[in-house]
């Protein structure tokens, strides 16, 4: 075996992977040396064989793991420790709650190495080494920092205790629930400016709360980048950890009624005109939404900039100011951060067009810990409060929407998506390259839909490197999308237990798959559940490994059933009572064709239009499939008795109707699945779909607005009669 070879498996590199159709593919030479590069290693052959040997002998040489993580469940709990053997040796240890817990007090304990027994030993270069079993306290569920020292030695590692599974959807609500899924850019309204936002948001709860609906499901509300919002896909944002300002209602920020130059400006002719026209815009047109949002965001910050500057405050101001730097001191060193990297791509993108993030920049601004940015900070420290101003904006309008489902009794309340990863050039990399593999992107191999792999542009965790960091990164990520939900759902959740990497340069049939410590991760999300009370949903569709969605489902979280998937290899599908309680269920999902799309065939056409199938035959096979399908679906409700057939669509010369659009959701409704989702798409019967996976600017992705305005909503024929039929079937 070659020392490329050595090294790649010892990172968790695997060798090969089983295709689609059953192939088994290699993984090659080149792509696993470009990856071991980007991840850091040097390849010369005495570096490879220095870092063979460590990662070899580390678990001798090194006193602690990187991190442990202690099973809560269990009766009694055991760290490894290795340490030379040299007799008689007095260890002093202690367990250090995390900052600001309310876990307990310091643990402090004392040994001799004398009175342990070795359960394993080794020796290194002549140096025999000893492991040891030191028993730990039980303590409460949380973040500690392990620490075991003796004379002049001392290592410490992170200690995590963390329970076996999630909150679960049942300790959410006893009866089985249902809700909307909604893309909240789409959301039409009398007052957002052209595209949807936290009011029109308040406002679907508000509507779905009425209608007995127990959660609004949402797209990722990461930021992306707010000098290129062109740059629109939610799915790969600069930040795993923020929101996206874009969607603040800049007129219910607390002193716009008080800010005469912002009430000037809006009521002005030319802003008006540019309002509407940002409004009747087919699609969502983000750079106007984006200029005339910011425009008044900087107004409203310089009005309250000058005001809390003043010696007169009055009660707004003071309480603006308050409150503002108590989400600034809340969120201390990550909050500046970003808004220092916010500010610097402002700054770069101003004296160059096409500087689009970091890579970009002059090499002393690419580091976030330079001297160049610290004097950046003292020099724009305005223009950095602006930007966290925005960021505790989005809070808290978002915040309130979170506490109104609360209120309204919503069983799940927000349903939030967290990304699989974030964009190369943006926050998250830029400010820990420690933890991501620059260069290197996630994707997926070849399959039936897309034969030449995926590349998705976003750059990959090093789980070496997460495990050395106590798994914060994922830890923050989880949080601050967390603190506002109900409810998390994973995009790609093997992507926790295994990736694929596509390496820089090479193509994306060309990717390896990488291991990630699962395990661990999987009992860190149940942490995070459990202290926020949020059910996780993992998105498992696709080609996972037998029994995946067994282990997730046994965690705790939901697996994810979607009717067009769920079929027997023979077309038929599958009754619902095959679902298994432990998951969600749903129609579609925004990378599929809505309920109207698919029977239409609209997908198919798109398929056509693009040129994703290799012949005409090929073609003319799915659309002739397309007809059996339709005649599966129709028997498969009639054998249910959900569909009035008297009602039923005509399959031939496929038509949608509200007939099959209500069936199809009371066939979805007998499944034991605890939540049930409805796509805004399919209750408003569009045919088009949100995203084509593996598109760009080829289709409208992340662009459509609804046909229907929220005013409008309640009163639509297809949504009185679905919600009707729901509150029969699931009932609150």
């Amino acid at each position: 075996m070659s020392l490329i070879e050595q090294l790649a498996n010892l990172v968790g590199f695997h060798t090969s992977y089983t295709g689609t159709f059953g192939d088994k593919v290699h993984a090659k030479d080149p792509a696993k040396r470009a990856l071991l590069k980007a991840m850091g290693f040097e390849l010369d052959e005495v570096s490879l064989v220095k870092s063979i040997t460590y990662l070899n002998n580390s678990q001798w040489t090194d006193i602690l793991p990187v991190v442990h993580i202690v099973k809560l469940e269990e009766q009694q709990h055991a760290i490894k420790i290795s340490l030379p053997k040299i007799g008689s040796l007095l260890l002093n240890w202690k367990v250090t709650p995390e900052v600001g817990s309310k876990t307990g007090q310091e643990v402090v304990g004392v040994f001799n190495i004398e009175d342990m027994q070795a359960i394993a030993e080794t020796t290194i270069e002549e140096t025999q080494y000893c492991q040891y079993l030191l028993h730990l306290p039980v303590l409460e569920q949380g973040y500690y920092q392990f620490t075991i020292s003796f004379g002049e030695a001392q290592a410490s590692c992170p200690l995590i205790y963390a329970p076996k599974t999630c909150f679960s959807a049942q300790e959410a609500s006893v009866n089985k629930v249902w809700g909307y899924t909604a893309q909240l850019y789409s959301l039409r309204s009398k007052n957002n400016w052209g595209m949807g936002d936290f009011t029109d948001l308040s406002e679907l709860v508000e509507k779905s709360a009425q209608q007995q609906a127990a959660t609004i499901g949402l797209n990722p509300l990461h930021p992306l980048y707010q000098h290129n919002p062109a740059h629109r896909s939610p799915y790969s944002p600069s930040s795993r950890c923020f929101l996206n300002p874009l969607y603040i209602d800049v007129t219910k920020v607390q002193n716009f009624e008080r800010c005469t130059l912002a009430q000037e400006k809006v009521k002005n002719d030319i802003f008006q005109q540019s309002i509407a026209n940002a409004k009747a815009s087919t699609l969502v047109d983000y750079p106007a939404v984006a200029k005339l949002k910011f425009e008044i965001a900087e107004l409203l910050f310089e009005d309250f900039y000058l005001n809390i500057s003043s010696t007169s405050k009055d009660e707004c101001y003071k309480n603006m100011s308050d409150e503002f730097e108590h989400f600034k001191q809340a969120n201390g060193t990550d909050l500046q951060r970003f808004a220092t990297f916010d500010a610097l791509y402002e700054y770069f993108h101003l004296a160059d067009e096409n500087s689009y993030g970091w890579p970009d920049w002059p090499t002393n601004f690419q580091d976030p810990d330079s001297e160049e940015v610290h004097k950046f900070k003292l020099s724009h420290a305005k223009r950095i409060n602006y930007f966290c101003f925005l960021q505790w904006i989005a809070h808290q309008q978002l915040s309130a929407v979170s506490q109104q489902t609360i209120d309204q009794d919503m069983a799940i309340g927000l349903y939030l998506d967290l990304a699989v990863g974030c964009d190369g050039s943006g926050f998250d990399v830029w400010s820990d390259k420690e933890v991501y593999v620059a260069g290197a992107s996630i994707g997926a191999p070849p399959d039936g839909m897309n034969p030449l792999g995926q590349n998705w542009g976003l750059t990959p965790m090093n789980p070496v490197a997460l495990q050395k960091q106590g798994y914060q990164p994922l830890v923050k990520a989880l949080r601050s999308s967390m603190q506002y939900a109900g409810a998390l759902r994973i995009d790609h959740i093997l992507g926790l237990m295994r990736q694929y990497w596509v390496a820089p340069g090479m193509q994306a049939d060309e990717g390896v798959y990488i291991s990630f410590p699962w395990d661990d991760i999987l009992r860190i999300i149940a942490l995070e559940s459990r202290r926020n009370n949020c059910v996780v949903i993992g998105e498992d569709l696709g080609n996972v490994p037998e029994g995946f969605s067994e282990t997730i489902q046994n965690a705790g979280l939901l697996s994810f059933k979607v009717l067009f998937f769920e079929r027997w290899d023979s077309g038929l599908f599958k009754r619902p009572d095959n679902f298994p309680t432990q998951s969600i269920v749903t129609i579609a999902t925004h990378d599929t064709a809505t309920l109207s799309g698919w029977w239409q065939g609209r997908d198919l056409q798109w398929r056509e239009q693009l040129n994703l199938y290799p012949n005409d035959e090929a073609g003319q096979a799915d659309r002739n499939a397309r007809t059996s399908e339709r005649e599966n679906l129709i028997a498969a409700l009639d054998d249910l008795q959900v569909i009035d057939m008297s009602k039923a669509p005509q399959i031939a010369l496929a038509q949608m109707n509200t007939e099959l659009s209500i069936s199809v959701q009371k066939y979805l409704a007998l499944s034991p699945s605890h939540i049930q989702l409805i796509p805004l798409e399919d209750v408003l019967e569009i045919s088009e779909q949100v995203n084509i996976p593996g598109t760009i600017d080829q289709h409208p992705n992340w662009l459509q607005k609804l046909p229907v305005s929220l005013e409008d909503f309640a009163e639509t024929n297809s949504v009185q009669e679905i919600t009707q039929a729901m509150n029969i079937a699931r009932p609150k």
